[in-house]
């Protein structure tokens, strides 16, 4: 009988026992089988596991509490090796994101060619150029190069006609070497303090263009569009503060500084995040038409004009097509350019204003031609659309009296076709149409073949009605 009462006695004790113990309120184990535990405001007790657990959570399994506590994290499936082998894994993806640049992974320059012909028409010294400015730049910054020879960079400033293809083959290259592309336009840009975006905004685009990546971003491509209108002022007393002020600020980036930029933002502000980017290794591109350039390129060579036998005509060369291929860096300097901006950008070389056999080709030739691209939509309606080559050569005089290069062709096909775009997808038998010289220059209209049978329709349904 006393051994019953001695045993209930014992019941009833660990009963108030486990009535007094504190229970985790992550993981409800109570206090006797974790140990001590952590009491917060609101009688809210955690056990030292689901503590640590929190902290690293809160730091990416990365908690520098872990040696102090000394209890891993095991409650929740994570186990210490796993931690391990996660360090493990960030470490050797940390050390192959450092690996030092090969530039035998980009292609040759000869090879950089080929694939800008593949896109750009003419423009062959340009071409040759770029490819070979472009693979010397990132040999410079190849783990290969050598370690007792520092290699200047091969920053550029090109020079062109509207519409001669600048922007579009700095675009084209970048693709092909898939690196970073920042592309910005000078006449934004102005001195620190004033309204506008200070130089420093071209490598917060850089950044945002390499995923915010800094290393990757320090090995990307700036492109600065329109960099003659930050040309020096003259006859003006006020600040230059988007001309000679902006070339004076873009001097350092440029030769190579560490710079702050913000992170997704285009302003420095006490909110946004801030990274230092070294602009050494990033290559430098700038490109403007030079307005009037030709004017002082002429002045120059026409300074030999006298009196004699051997003197020169003063308009000898008043229909020089490619003047600006005779440009020197004195001439810069006479537009307004300053010495120490053209003594960074060391190579220097001109596009050709585009002629009219260059525009016909620039229709038909390139991987994404224009034609190609009305041809391809028009063919899912299995429409076949084919050109003349008269009506093509209709279509570059009307681009030449533009004279806005390339970008007339577009404005010019989307006049010409819209009627045709719109009239087609009604008649499920049409199967071809042609486009004349006629049609292009609104004296006649297409021809349409009705699956095998040719015949003349007028597209302008809306104008004079339907004409067979």
């Amino acid at each position: 009988m006393s051994n019953d009462n001695d045993k209930t006695n014992i019941e009833d004790m660990n009963t108030e026992k486990d009535k007094s113990d504190h229970f985790c309120y992550l993981c409800k184990r109570p206090e006797s089988v974790t140990g001590k535990m952590i009491e917060i405001p609101g009688n809210i007790h955690i056990c030292a596991d689901c503590m640590q657990k929190t902290f690293d959570i809160m730091n990416n399994s990365d908690n520098p509490y872990m040696n102090m506590v000394g209890i891993p994290p095991n409650i929740f499936g994570m186990k210490s090796s796993a931690i391990a082998d996660n360090k493990k894994a960030k470490k050797e993806k940390t050390k192959e994101e450092e690996e030092p640049f090969d530039h035998k992974k980009l292609p040759s320059p000869h090879v950089i060619k080929a694939s800008l012909d593949e896109y750009i028409i003419g423009q062959e010294h340009a071409k040759k150029v770029v490819s070979v400015a472009v693979y010397n730049h990132y040999k410079r910054i190849s783990k290969w190069a050598p370690k007792d020879i520092e290699i200047e960079k091969s920053n550029m400033l090109m020079i062109g006609p509207t519409g001669s293809g600048k922007t579009y083959l700095v675009k084209t290259l970048a693709n092909l070497l898939d690196v970073p592309l920042a592309i910005t336009d000078a006449t934004s840009l102005t001195e620190a303090g004033y309204i506008g975006d200070d130089v420093e905004s071209v490598i917060s685009k850089l950044l945002s263009a390499a995923g915010n990546d800094v290393e990757k971003a320090e090995r990307g491509i700036v492109f600065i569009d329109e960099i003659d209108k930050i040309a020096k002022k003259r006859n003006t007393n006020s600040r230059d503060v988007s001309g000679e002020s902006v070339q004076q600020g873009l001097l350092k980036l440029l030769e190579g500084s560490d710079v702050e930029v913000p992170v997704g933002a285009s302003s420095k502000n006490a909110m946004v995040p801030l990274k230092t980017i070294n602009t050494e290794n990033i290559l430098f591109i700038c490109g403007g038409a030079f307005p009037d350039l030709d004017k002082i390129i002429k002045a120059r060579l026409n300074k030999q004009s006298s009196i004699g036998f051997q003197a020169d005509l003063k308009d000898k060369y008043d229909n020089e097509e490619n003047l600006l291929q005779k440009v020197t860096l004195d001439d810069l300097r006479e537009y307004g350019m300053v010495p120490e901006f053209l003594g960074r950008l060391p190579i220097l070389f001109t596009l050709e204003g585009l002629t009219k056999e260059m525009l016909v080709k620039v229709l038909m030739e390139p991987r994404n031609a224009i034609l190609k691209q009305y041809k391809g939509l028009l063919a899912m309606d299995e429409v076949d659309l084919i050109f003349d080559p008269e009506a093509l050569e209709a279509i570059a005089d009307k681009a030449l009296e533009k004279k806005t290069g390339a970008r007339a062709l577009r404005a010019i096909l989307e006049e010409i076709m819209l009627d045709i775009m719109y009239e087609i997808p009604k008649d499920d038998s049409i199967g071809r149409v042609i486009i004349t010289k006629d049609y292009i220059e609104g004296n006649g209209v297409p021809v349409i073949e009705i699956r095998g049978v040719a015949k003349q329709k007028s597209i302008a349904g809306g104008i004079g009605g339907i004409v067979w």
